[in-house]
């Protein structure tokens, strides 16, 4: 049987799908593994933000925040294709940017909060939008290499 020939998931041989399953374990943690490596080098680059270059330490909080949610959609839809977790994580990215055009006391109170300003930040800077999308295009783009030589 071909794999023009599959109409269906139950279709597929028992062997064919315990190897996909078992790839897409594989990638999921790999990805997750990832999630925290770009969260420690992000908040390394906040925490020596004094050590490094200045172009390092101004934009590369923002672009390795957008890594890591990127990340962590392909963690949860490794999947799906690696332009739907690019999407994904650029609108969440941008969502949570122009989320802090809003003011109410209460996310105000959650923003003062370390855990609150890492995940909400502090206010709405356009530049941000710019960084979010240099750190989603970046690493979408080392994922299609790195799943093209997967491949071969």
């Amino acid at each position: 049987m071909h794999k023009a020939e599959w109409k269906d998931y139950r279709t597929i041989p028992m062997r064919i799908r315990n190897e996909r399953s078992a790839c897409r374990w594989r990638d999921r943690v790999a990805y997750f593994v990832a999630v925290f490596v770009v969260m420690a080098l992000g908040l390394g680059s906040r925490a020596y933000a004094d050590v490094l270059p200045v172009f390092v330490a101004e934009h590369f909080g923002d672009a390795l925040w957008a890594c890591m949610i990127y990340y962590g959609f392909r963690t949860c839809y490794a999947h799906k294709k690696i332009s739907f977790s690019f999407w994904c994580s650029f609108a969440f990215c941008f969502a949570i940017e122009v989320s802090q055009l809003y003011q109410a006391d209460w996310i105000n109170h959650l923003r003062e909060t370390t855990l609150g300003a890492l995940v909400l930040g502090k206010g709405f800077l356009t530049a941000d939008l710019v960084r979010y999308t240099a750190g989603a295009v970046v690493v979408a783009l080392l994922d299609l290499d790195w799943s093209w030589r997967k491949r071969s």
